[in-house]
């Protein structure tokens, strides 16, 4: 399946728990119909300490949400008022 949304894109999500976040995508898994973006999902994972005597840790990894739930923006243009085009259209 062709996906639209690709690599280094600007998205915006829709859905979830960051909702009305934007980001860029960072990894595109076409097969799974999921993007990871920059910023959005950050899942919290605990380490355990590798030796004694070590601290454990917690490291942030983003986790990939359905490309159903982000919408490409294009951060380039933006979209002017209908009135705007009505009268640009006239003349």
């Amino acid at each position: 399946m062709k996906l639209k949304i690709k690599t280094g894109d600007n998205v915006k999500v829709l859905a979830g728990k960051d909702k009305g976040k934007t980001g860029k995508v960072v990894q595109v898994f076409p097969k799974k119909q999921q993007v990871v973006v920059d910023g959005v999902n950050v899942l919290k994972k605990h380490l355990r300490s590798q030796r004694q005597g070590e601290q454990g840790q917690r490291i942030e990894l983003p986790s990939p949400i359905h490309i159903s739930n982000v919408k490409k923006v294009d951060a380039e243009k933006k979209a002017a008022p209908k009135a705007d085009k009505a009268k640009k259209a006239d003349k």
